[in-house]
């Protein structure tokens, strides 16, 4: 699992890629767990680190919106208030391409 979070720096800058279900859900899970901790210690750590993960965060988005078979430019659904956000979770949680695809 952890083996995973130094992926996920390394490739922050690599908006052409593509990131598998699990991988984006576990390091989704590890910067949440980073986070709460870092502002149960300070607040302002934890604002830092957020503002740290913006990038690297918003480029595996963009990998796991191309992951599902569809165009980066999906990603700005999200700024459409409450339905757009919602409709941008469905994708991300949504199967691979690769898994729609092939027969069962």
């Amino acid at each position: 699992m952890l083996d995973r979070y130094p992926q996920f720096w390394s490739d922050a800058f690599d908006f052409q890629g593509r990131i598998r279900r699990i991988d984006y859900w576990t390091i989704v899970l590890l910067n949440l767990v980073i986070a709460s901790l870092l502002s149960l210690m300070s607040g302002s750590l934890a604002w830092v680190f957020g503002v740290a993960v913006i990038v690297p965060f918003f480029s595996m988005q963009i990998r796991r919106i191309r992951d599902t078979g569809r165009a980066w430019p999906w990603i700005f659904i999200s700024l459409v208030p409450l339905i757009g956000q919602l409709c941008l979770l469905w994708i991300l949680i949504g199967p691979s391409d690769d898994q729609v695809r092939s027969p069962r």
